[in-house]
């Protein structure tokens, strides 16, 4: 025994030996002239061609190394590479600044983050969406648009026309976790889709999670967008902007003080409405957003940075006359990042959110209002541990307390009427490693653990098997109700093949309590949002994917094919006939079962060279099976689409113009359509039969568009962008309805509504300095 004792002894000294015989260089990387943090550079040893690291989501990189002279490579895409010599005899603090290429688009395109990074990188089902990119992608009124860039990727798919959500890997549209500088948003977009909630001008990094979530997102069971604001220009004043037809933006940005803390403001508004005033006809009409992002922060001493960041947007449409629409998100977190050692980074966040609607209906003089929101508030601590170059560790835990209005009616000539208010306590901890095991395979393995709580005050319910109330529960304010826990784990890896090919495997499990329901066939700001109760369960996602990635021409081109399958747990939907417009029993109008998706998915991208593009398809299936739902049979769920088909491409004619165009296809939309009718009270009642038997007609569209960068000076740059969107036409539908013929009522016509076809823009963008 005193043998085993003291070989342990000597392995425990041999160990403390070598880690002391290590040292971690540590610090941030930002750009050299802003000074604005750069999210994922990469840094690599040039002495240790297998070693290296990436920057986190704050800038910071940290990379411990045995004792000696090393020579740092750092690349960031859009940058000049870097390189430092640093002799490693203790610790060091050495933050970077990358220069940016200035007027050289084709280096901007050639130089990703790291070249091959689709194939080392172990996260499946990972897309970054380069900013620059986005603004050669032509689109609806000209406006760049991150949501509508997106759809363009395999695997992601469009509402459609009229809609603002995403439908990811068979996922509904609202189980699409959207943080933007961490807050939760609930509604994306504006003017019902036709815009996104994100002014791209006001942000630096956007990334999605389609397959395994890393562990420190949770609440949603399809996907996780995060999405970070610019920080500011910590140098110098500058300001851009854009003048449209129908919308315009600028953004002011710099110093709070020089090189120790900087602002950024943004603001967009749309001004439709006063084109139309200028018609008699449509006097009293309201259609436009604004929305305001902001954002400045401040270096209180080497290891502390704080930050607080911003958005306000609403949307106001509606008839004088007749009736308003008014909703809106906003945001706001605070931030504190702390560096406790060379080693570990620390992350404080609180955060709020806040999504309301107001619907306001003018009956001659029965006027009303009918109001819903939710609010959050988050607290959040997360850490980030870096022991050597093999495992990169995060841990960390979040609390959110959730206020939910379902709704509110108020008016003069009625009683104010009110649903119960729902509160709520999400809560969860979590811990994931990046562990390179050798210079072939690299797996990322996490849990998270949820909670979620039904605290008081309010009544809920105990239904029999048909959905009646048998029996009411009544909470005091602040009293727990019942609490629900479940386990979260999520594993990705990735087998490197050879430099240019991997294989990709990952499972992943999420857990959703908030839940959004719909009855219409589009989305709309007023559908309900609920949570989690005693008789509406948490969804459950279980996912597995498989892909084979491969670049080609020395990473000129990317290739990719990818398979998944989704088991769906507790998933919702009405009943037939099922009455929610103001009912505080709404559990008693639902269904829930099981649901699954599967899908192949395929993506081939040309990064290098004067004409660029993609090409992106997935072939999908997604379906749900509910107990009293078509005749408890397996149905297509509303957002089935089996084919999806993308091609952007973008040709630099020389320094100064691009040109692009994209066309897009996909199958329709199942929908629930009427099978016959008959006649009640001399009113004609639709009879249906299957639920989401139908589809809506196949939407394909052609859109093209143009960059003209004209003469620049001294301190102002500006371009002039043109397109078409819809090129040809088509008329796709946004809504199919049924009405009797006015003149043979036993006949049946069919209504197809289209909201666009050809649609022209241009804009001025420009750039002061």
């Amino acid at each position: 025994m005193k043998y085993h004792l003291l070989l342990l002894f000597f392995i425990t000294v041999g160990i403390a030996q070598c880690q002391s015989l290590k040292n971690t260089v540590s610090g941030t990387i930002k750009d050299g002239e802003s000074g604005e943090t750069l999210i994922g550079a990469v840094v690599r040893v040039k002495q240790l061609s297998s070693t290296g690291t990436t920057s986190n989501e704050y800038g910071f990189y940290s990379i411990t190394l045995p004792q000696g002279k090393y020579t740092l490579i750092i690349q960031y895409s859009g940058y000049h590479t870097d390189t430092m010599t640093i002799d490693l005899t203790q610790t060091l603090l050495r933050d970077i600044q990358l220069q940016p290429l200035e007027n050289e688009l084709e280096e901007v395109k050639i130089l990703a983050t790291k070249q091959n990074d689709n194939i080392t990188n172990p996260q499946t089902g990972m897309e970054k969406i380069d900013i620059l990119e986005i603004g050669k992608i032509p689109v609806l009124f000209g406006e760049k648009d991150i949501i509508k860039t997106i759809q363009l990727l395999p695997g992601i798919k469009s509402v459609g026309d009229g809609g603002g959500g995403l439908y990811v890997r068979g996922g509904a549209g609202d189980q699409n976790l959207i943080l933007l500088d961490e807050a939760l948003v609930y509604n994306a977009s504006h003017l019902l889709g036709f815009f996104s909630t994100f002014n791209s001008d006001a942000l630096k990094d956007v990334t999605i999670y389609k397959g395994s979530q890393p562990a420190q997102y949770g609440g949603r069971l399809s996907s996780a967008m995060d999405i970070r604001m610019k920080d500011g220009n910590k140098q110098r004043f500058e300001a851009n902007g854009s003048i449209g037809l129908i919308s315009s933006k600028l953004s002011i940005e710099g110093p709070i003080v020089k090189n120790k803390g900087s602002f950024f403001i943004s603001g967009r508004r749309t001004y439709a409405d006063l084109f139309l005033k200028l018609d008699k006809k449509y006097k009293g009409t309201t259609l436009y957003f604004y929305d305001l992002n902001a954002k400045a922060n401040y270096r209180l001493s080497k290891k502390d940075q704080l930050y607080l960041s911003g958005y306000l947007g609403r949307d106001k449409l509606g008839v004088h006359t007749l009736f308003g629409l008014d909703w809106g998100n906003a945001t706001g977190t605070l931030r504190w990042n702390h560096l406790v050692n060379s080693k570990l980074f620390s992350n404080t966040s609180a955060i709020i959110s806040n999504y309301n609607y107001v619907v306001g209906v003018e009956r001659g003089g029965s006027d009303f209002n009918l109001n819903s929101n939710i609010l959050d508030y988050n607290l959040k601590q997360e850490f980030q541990y870096f022991p050597n170059t093999k495992h990169a560790f995060r841990f960390g835990l979040s609390a959110i307390y959730h206020t939910i209005v379902p709704g509110e009616i108020s008016g003069e000539t009625l009683n104010n009427t009110s649903l119960q208010k729902r509160y709520s306590l999400e809560n969860a901890i979590f811990v994931s490693d990046e562990w390179k095991i050798n210079n072939r395979l690299s797996i990322v393995a996490g849990i998270r653990l949820s909670s979620f709580s039904i605290i008081g005050a309010g009544d809920f319910y105990t239904l029999d098997e048909n959905h009646n109330v048998l029996d009411t529960i009544h909470y005091q304010r602040g009293e727990f109700g019942k609490t629900y826990f479940n386990p979260e784990p999520r594993i990705s890896g990735s087998f490197q093949i050879n430099s240019s090919s991997a294989i990709k495997a990952a499972y992943s499990r999420n857990a959703q309590y908030i839940h959004l329901l719909s009855n219409s066939t589009v989305s709309s700001p007023t559908d309900k949002w609920v949570p989690t109760n005693n008789n509406i369960k948490p969804e459950i996602a279980d996912q597995l994917s498989l892909g084979y990635f491969q670049n080609l021409k020395n990473n000129q081109f990317e290739t990719s094919v990818e398979i998944y399958y989704k088991g769906l747990q507790n998933q919702i939907d009405y009943k037939n006939g099922a009455d929610v417009l103001f009912s505080d029993q709404l559990e008693t109008q639902l269904l829930t079962g099981i649901g699954r998706a599967y899908g192949l998915e395929l993506f081939v991208k040309k990064k290098k060279g004067k004409l660029t593009g993609w090409i992106s398809y997935t072939l999908s299936r997604t379906e749900k099976k509910i107990t009293g739902i078509n005749n408890d049979k397996w149905y297509a769920a509303r957002q089935d689409k089996t084919h999806d088909l993308s091609i952007v491409v973008c040709y630099d004619v020389n320094e100064r113009i691009n040109i692009s165009t994209t066309w897009v296809y996909s199958t329709g939309n199942a929908v629930t359509f009427p099978t016959g009718k008959y006649y009640l009270d001399q009113q004609v009642v639709w009879l249906y039969t299957e639920r989401n038997g139908y589809r809506m007609p196949a939407y394909h569209r052609l859109d093209i568009g143009a960059t003209f960068k004209l003469k620049d000076h001294q301190h102002f740059s500006n371009e002039l962008a043109i397109g078409i969107f819809n090129v040809y036409g088509r008329e796709n539908a946004y809504s199919i309805s049924f009405r009797e013929n006015e003149n043979d009522p036993s006949k049946t016509e069919i209504v197809q509504t289209s909201l666009f076809r050809f649609v022209p823009s241009i804009s001025w963008n420009f750039k002061i300095k």
